[in-house]
């Protein structure tokens, strides 16, 4: 571990596995959900904001236009499966069953596997009210990327309080 990741006052996680962006470019566990932002398979224009609670398992999937997704009627679309098998190569898949409460079967846990014990709930299907701040989120990321590396403070972090004197 580096010595900015020991002083950091936010601990970094690193990837279980090195993922590609092109297909699920936001994945995260937060507020109580899976939750992130998919591509859609067929316009390149359009993404999907895609989430699945902790323990309900109910799941949301719509454009970021808030507009319904045509394949999440009554149970997981293929959005929600790939934000699933995402989050297991960024956070693996024992921190994702375990946050989500999933209780898998014996044997190698997996984002197929979760999805399918999941699944086999029949989760209703959730609201999407937290489509507006998941992507919100995103785009804020994506901002981030625009930014050329430096070493100096970003203004948006300054309302950190200083952990030591600079002299």
């Amino acid at each position: 571990m580096s010595d900015w990741e020991r002083s950091s006052t936010a601990r970094v996680t690193v990837p279980a596995r090195p993922r590609k962006l092109a297909k699920v470019p936001f994945v995260e566990l937060a507020d109580g959900r899976l939750q992130g932002v998919v591509s859609s398979g067929s316009d390149i224009e359009r993404v999907y904001v895609s989430s699945v609670a902790a323990g309900t398992y109910a799941f949301a999937c719509s454009t970021n236009n808030n507009r319904p997704c045509g394949g999440a009627r009554g149970m997981f679309c293929n959005h929600i499966r790939a934000l699933i098998n995402e989050a297991v190569l960024q956070y693996g898949a024992e921190r994702v069953a375990r946050y989500l409460r999933v209780e898998l079967a014996d044997g190698e846990p997996s984002g197929p596997a979760i999805a399918h014990v999941m699944g086999n709930t029949r989760p209703a299907q959730g609201d999407t009210k937290a489509a507006a701040p998941v992507f919100s989120r995103f785009l804020r990321h994506l901002a981030y990327l625009e930014l050329a590396p430096t070493t100096a403070p970003l203004p948006e972090m300054q309302w950190f309080p200083p952990t030591r004197a600079v002299a």
